[in-house]
């Protein structure tokens, strides 16, 4: 499969319309969904897509970084007609080289679980070093 990573900041609209054709869009609360996913494409420090010689839309992944120690990647998706074609590894692999290299930084994940063996792949282990505080309202719900 044919195609380029580019470093690109995506419209709230067009990051919509690809988690719709994702398994990604299942992560987000519904709660001022719009709003936040207009936030989240606008000021994440690492944003990259993947997309085809026709244009289209085949991957994205947003990572937040200090550019020194750490890499979070927040969204790693690959449109379900896609998968298995090492985009999203190479999504990984771009934003973690953007990031500073696997020789000075430390990259984290919150995984779905069914994410977990593609995240393992890449050489991830489940770290027992990560606090959590978490107080938001939180209701489940799929992007369609």
């Amino acid at each position: 499969m044919d195609y380029n990573i580019h470093r690109e900041r995506l419209t709230a609209e067009e990051y919509i319309d690809f988690l719709k054709n994702t398994d990604l869009g299942s992560q987000y609360p519904r709660e001022r969904f719009n709003e936040r996913i207009q936030m989240l494409v606008k000021t994440v420090p690492i944003s990259l897509t993947a997309r085809n010689s026709d244009g289209r839309l085949l991957g994205v992944c947003f990572g937040i970084t200090d550019f020194a120690y750490w890499l979070f990647i927040t969204d790693l998706g690959v449109v379900r007609d896609c998968t298995g074609h090492g985009i999203g590894h190479a999504l990984v692999k771009r934003a973690h080289e953007l990031a500073g290299g696997e020789k000075d930084i430390v990259m984290y994940t919150c995984a779905n679980e069914n994410a977990v063996q593609f995240y393992e792949k890449l050489g991830m282990t489940k770290p027992n070093d990560v606090m959590v505080y978490d107080r938001i309202d939180w209701t489940d719900f799929t992007v369609e």
